[in-house]
């Protein structure tokens, strides 16, 4: 489900109360880890965190390099890990992390799916996030 939000504030307060509450902490540990460069904005629908267009515009289609995403769908809420899709490595060392905590994984190739704040192990993702800077992530992209 694609939001009309143009900004975060809106997009949250737009959601149910209950989803609301999961994705307001779910974007506190994104920016509490999130390394400097990269910027939160309203993209494709959802909040994003992208690399800007002044750091790296040669981007095929125009828009930022989304880093992460994060986004209340129909069935379930997502959060967009691309650093996991760039890298298989990373990816197989997220999962097995995610696995160990015991919380249901749901993963599609760079989503995580969750229905309720307390299937998603937030120190994880916080981890995830903060592992790249916007250099090594940009690199990584443009050599895939």
């Amino acid at each position: 489900m694609r939001s009309g939000a143009t900004t975060v504030d809106q997009y949250i307060a737009d959601l149910p109360d209950e989803r609301a509450e999961a994705i307001r902490a779910v974007r506190e540990a994104i920016l509490s880890n999130l390394p400097d460069g990269f910027e939160e904005a309203m993209n494709w629908g959802m909040i994003t965190y992208q690399v800007p267009l002044e750091i790296y515009p040669d981007t095929y289609n125009g828009k930022p390099l989304m880093y992460s995403a994060l986004a209340s769908q129909k069935n379930y809420m997502v959060v967009y890990l691309m650093g996991i899709y760039t890298s298989e490595e990373a990816r197989e060392s997220f999962e097995t992390a995610y696995r160990a905590t015991g919380k249901p994984l749901d993963v599609g190739k760079s989503c995580i799916r969750f229905k309720q704040l307390d299937d998603l192990p937030l120190d994880l993702i916080g981890e995830c996030i903060a592992s790249e800077t916007v250099d090594t992530f940009v690199a990584r992209c443009k050599k895939a």
